[in-house]
């Protein structure tokens, strides 16, 4: 039973298309003037004048005498369990050699990308955790080069905190370059900025549409929108807590979406008023009751097993499980960018410091993928070596497989290392005929 559902934005065909020729205009405009272009539209779309995009040493040590020792405490410590987490992680990739057959050696090495362009919105919050998201994984991937790109405030400068948070995480080069633009700098390199292997960091639809269009050129992470949080909960859950996780996501941004997928009416009611009270002491209120009041749901259902269901369907971004003995529904939720069970278990732990990344799949695409982790910045390669007595075991099968294809070449380069000859005599083509 769905209690309530609210209409949400549509994006019609022409904001599409308008939005999809003004990327493309940035880009080939940053393609054609490169350091030129993005001082431009530093002046056009930030409103700042900015002679250097690269930030300076002199820059990041100003920066760092601007931050208080508690802040720059809660930065050490968030660094240190992303870190934590990532390395975990990475042990996890192993290389391997194996003798498969006689003679064939078959094997596995994970390699990390040379180098990567981290992109750190910018926006109405200064979010540092954004760029510690993006940039701690690949540094313990081993990845060699990190080049940052971050819009600058209104008075022309990277936010200290942000600036000093991408320094410590491991940040090689910071660039004072948003949107767009910047995506299409670490794309195709301006004089200031070289071209990068991939792309990851979250952003604006400019940011998002810019990576979608220059993929195939430079890899990307994906495509994420606006945040997203349901909630499964059930008569047990604690109303507070629940509006809470909610409204937590919804500040981010009026697009975002709050879910809550219950098994009590009852629950979904207190809730609702549960929302309205913390609303009226909410600092983010107008921005979280807009996004709440356009893009909230509510759903009842009879049944945990169908709630479980729903919620499977609807993959979450953030997917919070606010049900008594959650942990016991681990292996029943598959669709999630990243899974929090208990109600002690907030989705903003994870945005800011557990150690969990929080570049994760929106729309539903957590169906087919997972979020940005330390493999995102690996290459998972394969590697052969054939003895002798390996191409007597291969060979013949390649042989007629080859001219079942009709690929005669294939069939000679296989067959020269079995007789020394190119072509195959009859008796090894045996029965088989083309197809």
């Amino acid at each position: 039973m769905i209690y309530r559902v609210k209409e949400q934005e549509e994006i019609t065909t022409e904001t599409t298309d308008s939005l999809k020729e003004i990327v493309s205009t940035i880009i080939e405009e940053v393609k054609l003037n490169g350091d030129q272009a993005l001082k431009n539209y530093l002046k056009k779309l930030d409103q700042v004048e900015i002679n250097n995009i690269k930030v300076s040493e002199d820059e990041i040590i100003n920066a760092k005498k601007q931050l208080p020792q508690t802040l720059l405490e809660d930065m050490q410590f968030s660094i240190e369990r992303i870190s934590a987490f990532a390395k975990a992680q990475r042990e996890t990739l192993t290389e391997f050699e194996k003798e498969m057959l006689p003679g064939i050696i078959l094997g596995q090495k994970v390699i990390p990308i040379e180098s990567i362009g981290a992109y750190v919105p910018g926006g109405r919050y200064p979010l540092l955790s954004s760029a510690q998201m993006a940039i701690i994984p690949a540094k313990v991937a081993g990845v060699k080069n990190i080049r940052v790109c971050t819009p600058p405030t209104k008075d022309g400068i990277i936010h200290p905190a942000v600036l000093y948070a991408a320094h410590l995480s491991g940040a090689d080069e910071i660039f004072a370059s948003g949107g767009a633009q910047a995506i299409a700098a670490l794309t195709y390199g301006t004089e200031s900025i070289k071209p990068v292997n991939k792309i990851t960091g979250p952003g604006n639809r400019f940011v998002t549409e810019a990576k979608r269009q220059v993929h195939g050129e430079v890899g990307i992470d994906l495509l994420a929108g606006p945040s997203e949080v349901l909630v499964l909960a059930d008569k047990h859950s604690n109303p507070t807590y629940v509006a809470s996780d909610l409204l937590a996501q919804s500040e981010h941004d009026v697009h975002a979406q709050g879910t809550l997928v219950s098994t009590s009416q009852e629950l979904a009611e207190k809730v609702l008023v549960e929302i309205e009270n913390q609303l009226k002491s909410l600092p983010t209120s107008d921005t979280a009751r807009e996004s709440w009041n356009r893009m909230g749901r509510v759903f009842v259902t009879e049944t945990i097993d169908e709630a479980i269901v729903l919620t499977n369907d609807l993959a979450a971004e953030h997917l919070h499980v606010h049900l008594k003995e959650a942990y016991q529904y681990l292996d029943h939720l598959t669709n999630y960018g990243s899974l929090f069970l208990g109600e002690k278990s907030s989705v903003v732990y994870a945005d800011k410091l557990v150690g969990t990344n929080h570049i994760l799949p929106t729309k539903e695409a957590a169906k087919f993928t997972g979020g940005v982790w330390v493999g995102t910045f690996l290459k998972v390669v394969t590697y052969q070596h054939i003895h002798e007595e390996g191409v007597k075991t291969l060979a013949p099968h390649c042989v007629r497989q080859s001219y079942r294809e009709g690929l005669i070449g294939h069939l000679r380069s296989a067959n020269v290392r079995l007789t020394n000859e190119l072509d195959a005599k009859p008796e090894q083509i045996q029965e088989t005929k083309p197809f």
